[in-house]
């Protein structure tokens, strides 16, 4: 019969409020502890838990581990994407975390990115129904870095074409919904047929014509550094 499990969520922000929030829907006992609290509720929770799950930001992770975990034992976890630590495993969980909390069903759908030493995921989430891949501790940085890229940079992109339909052509942001859902769709349906415009078409009086309406906007740089870098991938576009 599986032992069960004694969670210790520690962290504040907003990916452990949303765990917080995961486990209840779940029904999974869990207890927490912040910086707001002393050190001693700290320990004292320590001593019922058998796993503890550090959700704070990446640089703090194992600072905090030498200061209150070190000669603990219990199974130390943490969340980031990038942090390659000797001293807790990782589980990233790859989805996007905002201040609305999410329905059940999209916590379950969640992936979690899980080291390549770590427990089984039964022993290392006992009671999260996700699904999960290994993926081999030395390609987390590369692997965050895409994960930034394509998840945090096109939203500086949409942000981008949404405020400037606002306050520079007097737009309603709205009327870029359907281009963004549809982008999303093709994305889905086949990424490697998703892309289009002038990129594709290698329409080169257009995109000097996108460059030259970008000066003075720190876009204009952005956009350079798209084309060079479809250019080394396709070895067709030329400025």
């Amino acid at each position: 019969m599986q032992q069960v499990p004694s969670y210790l969520l520690i962290g504040s922000g907003r990916v452990a409020r949303h765990f917080q929030y995961y486990f209840s829907l779940l029904n999974i006992p869990f207890c927490r502890w912040q910086r707001s609290e002393s050190v001693a509720q700290l320990q004292q929770k320590l001593i019922t838990s058998s796993h503890v799950l550090i959700l704070i930001t990446d640089q703090e992770i194992e600072k905090f581990i030498d200061s209150h975990l070190k000669n603990v034992s219990v199974l130390r976890l943490h969340f980031s994407g990038s942090l390659i630590s000797n001293h807790a495993y990782g589980a990233h969980p790859l989805m996007s975390f905002n201040q609305n909390l999410y329905t059940l069903e999209e916590y379950q759908s969640i992936p979690f990115v899980i080291d390549h030493d770590a427990p089984a995921f039964d022993k290392l989430l006992p009671g999260l129904p996700n699904q999960h891949v290994r993926l081999e501790k030395t390609l987390k940085p590369k692997y965050h870095a895409l994960c930034v890229m394509s998840g945090n940079f096109s939203c500086l992109l949409w942000q981008k074409l949404f405020s400037s339909l606002e306050h520079e052509f007097n737009l309603p942001p709205t009327i870029a919904q359907p281009y963004l859902q549809q982008q999303m769709k093709n994305l889905l349906h086949s990424p490697q047929t998703a892309l289009t415009g002038p990129l594709v078409r290698n329409d080169m009086d257009t995109i000097k014509k996108n460059i030259a309406a970008l000066t003075n906007d720190p876009f204009q740089d952005i956009y350079k550094s798209f084309i060079e870098a479809y250019q080394k991938i396709t070895k067709t576009v030329q400025i």
